[in-house]
């Protein structure tokens, strides 16, 4: 077989010898199936074990709840899953999601002002979590050396606390049986009994660290306006210096005509499950742009709240033994506030270190599976700093505090997020960093230092960055009949509504751009955003 993904299993190079080596998965869901597609290189035979009967098409799926929240793949998650599994964002688009450029397709309100909606400098996968799972499953059990086991509960790990021999299962059909294998890679999600499986083979107890911020999730998908094929992701964020309880609420645009309208709260602030404060909610946060946005459209589903959002981290990579044979993975490994949408990103880029390693060594070094774990860390690292150093500030949340240092890294960071709305340079770090792109450490390099020293070099918008015609598609009146009390239209005056293009005061003059998302006609301090990643060509222009 020809297919990059598959590759030859019996070459010595790659597996360390020429039989045929096997490995099972736990969980048949995004990082599931992204091992698997690894694995299939590597052994002769890989096993996905799930407890549900995955769906044939975009489907939801029974244990995957948070599936009805918004969900963003990053760039830095779908260049780790194009890597992965090549043409994938190819199959994503022909099935209905899109490639929204960033900050261009953004208008996002942030905790010290509103994102320009500069030249692309990221981008994100939007769509619906289902279509998203779909097309990567679809192309994974397609390999001819991978098998589905539907409707099996995984029971425990085979081995000892030197080395995992395999898993035991049981099913209505067969019953209890062991399944052997040179390799397991626990994808079971946040629900992983894997500190109990290691507890059981004689393994000391594996640390871990809780930031709950006590945050709720309620959404509802809309009919999308005719004409919103290119609509923006919308998204007021929460600001976690007020003393109050952080409200969000996002639009993200799914295939078949929908928005997916996503609000949340942390504790004492949470929305609830009652369609008829839906709305209220929405324009209940800092900025009522989402209600106003929805207040016309046709809700085409009844609201769904989800409550599970603790930042939970299992230290495996710190565990004083590791057994051969077993690898943790994804949610496995650490659970973050959906708020923040580095789930699916880091799943892809740990997956993308289990290939690393075994690119390196073969499935049956000695040592594998350790390396593996501690590769998997530095993603998660990231993306766990990044959740729980915002979390923590909410009111009432609960967990390990900051220290002392942390203040003055708290305030170079809130200098950076105000900077970053009116410099591009510092935009640009932001974005790589948001996207899992960069590491943290980028946002501290002397060019970007120095521009949140100077800070921004253009005034802060007024309101959020919607063009006048995106305006009228959000007013084009739906087929169906809203509410008595629904808001009424925006008035027609621009002086009226929050800043769109045409009124964004550092513009001079945009002709027929109009309807154009603000581009390079307001850069101020930058030339070309391509290769220059978006560097400052006016250092004395503060």
């Amino acid at each position: 077989m020809n297919d990059p993904v598959s590759g030859p299993v019996s070459d010595p190079v790659r597996t360390g010898r020429s039989a045929p080596r096997s490995a099972v998965v736990i969980g048949g869901g995004l990082a599931g199936m992204l091992a698997a597609a690894v694995l299939a290189r590597y052994a002769g035979e890989v096993t996905v074990v799930d407890r549900d009967v995955l769906p044939d098409g975009p489907r939801a799926r029974r244990s995957l709840p948070q599936a009805h929240h918004a969900h963003l793949l990053w760039s830095g998650g779908a260049r780790a899953i194009e890597s992965l599994l090549p043409g994938t964002t190819d199959r994503w688009l022909a099935a209905g999601a899109r490639r929204i450029p960033l900050p261009t397709g953004l208008v996002s309100m942030s905790a010290l002002g509103w994102f320009r909606r500069w030249p692309e400098m990221q981008f994100l996968i939007a769509c619906s979590r289902d279509l998203l799972d779909w097309v990567v499953r679809e192309q994974v059990l397609a390999l001819p050396n991978v098998r589905l086991l539907e409707r099996t509960e995984l029971l425990g790990l085979d081995g000892d606390a030197d080395r995992v021999h395999g898993v035991r299962v049981r099913c209505a059909e067969h019953g209890e049986r062991p399944l052997a294998a040179d390799l397991v890679v626990d994808a079971s999600g946040r629900g992983s009994r894997a500190p109990e499986w290691l507890r059981a083979l004689g393994l000391g107890t594996v640390d871990e660290e809780e930031v709950d911020s006590g945050l709720a999730y309620a959404s509802r998908i809309f009919r999308a306006p005719k004409g919103a094929e290119d609509f923006p992701v919308v998204n007021v964020q929460a600001d976690a210096r007020e003393p109050r309880p952080g409200r969000t609420a996002t639009i993200v645009p799914l295939e078949g005509g929908r928005w997916l309208v996503t609000l949340s709260g942390t504790r004492g602030g949470e929305p609830t499950g009652a369609a008829e404060e839906f709305e209220d909610f929405a324009r209940s946060v800092r900025h009522p742009v989402v209600g106003e946005l929805i207040s016309l459209r046709e809700p085409l589903t009844e609201v769904v709240v989800n409550r599970s959002t603790v930042n939970r981290r299992r230290f495996f990579e710190k565990a004083d033994r590791w057994p051969e044979g077993f690898v943790a993975i994804g949610d496995a490994v650490a659970t973050y506030n959906p708020v923040y949408g580095h789930g699916m990103s880091v799943a892809a880029q740990g997956v993308v270190a289990l290939r690393t390693e075994l690119e390196r060594h073969g499935i049956g070094a000695p040592g594998l599976a350790r390396r593996v774990q501690r590769a998997v860390a530095r993603p998660v690292s990231m993306a766990w700093d990044l959740a729980t150093g915002q979390d923590i500030l909410y009111p009432e949340a609960k967990g390990k505090r900051p220290g002392r240092g942390s203040e003055l890294l708290r305030r170079y960071v809130d200098r950076l997020m105000l900077t970053a709305t009116g410099r591009p340079i510092v935009m640009k770090a932001l974005f790589d960093v948001m996207t899992l792109s960069a590491p943290l450490t980028s946002l501290a390099r002397p060019e970007i230092a120095l521009a949140v020293l100077r800070g921004p070099q253009q005034a802060q918008l007024p309101g959020p960055p919607l063009t006048d015609g995106e305006w009228r598609i959000a007013k084009e009146p739906a087929s169906w009949e809203p509410p008595a009390d629904a808001a009424p239209d925006r008035p027609e005056d621009a002086a009226d509504r929050p800043a769109g293009l045409a009124d964004l005061g550092d513009t001079a003059d945009l002709g027929d751009t109009a309807d154009r998302p603000v581009g390079s006609a307001d850069l101020g301090d930058t030339a070309d955003l391509g290769d220059a990643a978006a560097r400052e060509t006016d250092p004395a222009g503060a």
